[in-house]
């Protein structure tokens, strides 16, 4: 599970913010929009733009990236993920709202001024690879590099970091048609990598890939992303795949935002039935930490173990079996509370719903 980034307190870690973002497809969509008091109540302009014919498939999206964070917007298909995540380049033009990166007004930007911002500042990856079939794998990934002008030997440079980092040394001189659907995928993340984004946009970009594909192509994501600490929109209709990678979650549904927060409150406060859906099949061990199911009026620090705050209960429960008398759980050096196995199962009790009897019973 990867950090949770809390950011700070006067906002100067936003990468990103998009306020407000509709996409209207339909005749004259700008009209829904004319007056503020139009967009004062979503809810009815929404229902009025569907009786109009119209389609909103982005409906008063606002949320902010922050600095190193993985953001993952979700949803079933046709719930409106990618049409946001494309208004983010304005590879599709939103209808009304505001977004910026970097504190920049990505709006008010000409044509030309966003080619550039897209050559320099975004990184993009898709669930189809996009690789050009007559380029070998160095010349796909210097690609955007050349269309910058810079200098071979910087772009050599570049291409062999790059390279490296996805784990494709050896296979340079390879075309797309010679490697597996991961080494594709590869390339592809390599590619987007190589003019070192602020911002990095992933739709689906594992989705295609077999499953056990799959999960290491999650491993070798969360391992880049240790290294480069990238601020991340990331596209995906799996929970369990949002629940490895992200640090907050957004769910959509119809083109709006139905909840936002983090994984674990998300599972533990689902705002209805249908976040509750998502969630159902997930254990609570997969998302709790150490942080959460800490006692703090149990706190000591006797030369018991030290645990991260963010170390998921699934982790714990084996070095409870190691160190029955318990755990320090700490952030930054600060002890926070003890974990034991019965502070694990109040927390696992008090969150499910179920009595700690029945969740001891079942051996947690």
């Amino acid at each position: 599970m990867t950090k949770s980034h809390p950011g700070a307190a006067d906002g100067s870690d936003i990468r990103l913010s998009c306020r407000n973002i509709w996409k209207v497809y339909g005749k004259n969509p700008e009209r829904y929009f004319s007056k503020d008091e139009d967009v004062a109540d979503p809810a009815t302009l929404v229902r009025r733009i569907r009786d109009d014919g119209a389609i909103p498939a982005a409906a008063d999206v606002s949320f902010d990236l922050r600095v190193g964070e993985i953001f993952v917007i979700m949803g079933l298909s046709g719930s409106g993920k990618s049409t946001v995540v494309r208004c983010l380049s304005r590879l599709v033009e939103p209808t009304h709202g505001r977004i910026t990166l970097n504190g920049d007004d990505l709006l008010a930007k000409s044509a030309k001024e966003m080619i550039k911002i897209r050559r320099h500042k975004i990184g993009m990856v898709f669930q189809n690879f996009g690789l050009m079939p007559h380029l070998s794998v160095y010349d796909n990934v210097a690609f955007p590099l050349s269309l910058q002008g810079e200098s071979k030997a910087d772009i050599r440079a570049q291409v062999d970091n790059v390279i490296d980092l996805v784990g494709l040394r050896g296979r340079e001189k390879s075309y797309p048609h010679q490697l597996s659907g991961g080494q594709q995928q590869r390339v592809g993340i390599a590619r987007s990598l190589a003019v070192d984004p602020d911002l990095w946009l992933l739709d689906e970009p594992f989705s295609a890939l077999d499953p056990l594909i799959r999960r290491q192509m999650q491993d070798e994501f969360l391992r880049i992303q240790n290294d480069l600490q990238k601020s991340i929109v990331f596209i995906t209709h799996d929970f369990l795949e949002a629940l490895r990678v992200a640090d907050r979650m957004m769910i959509m549904r119809g083109g709006q935002v139905v909840q936002t927060g983090t994984p674990a409150e998300l599972i533990t406060n689902p705002v209805n039935d249908y976040v509750a859906e998502f969630t159902n099949d997930v254990p609570l061990a997969r998302v709790l930490t150490a942080a959460e199911v800490a006692d703090a009026k149990g706190q000591r620090d006797d030369g018991l173990k030290r645990v991260a705050a963010e170390t998921p209960v699934e982790t714990l429960l084996p070095m409870l079996a190691e160190h029955p008398d318990g755990l320090i759980a700490e952030s930054d050096g600060a002890p926070l509370g003890l974990v034991t196995a019965q502070s694990v199962i109040a927390a696992l009790a008090r969150h499910s719903g179920q009595s700690a009897d029945t969740i001891g019973q079942a051996g947690t």
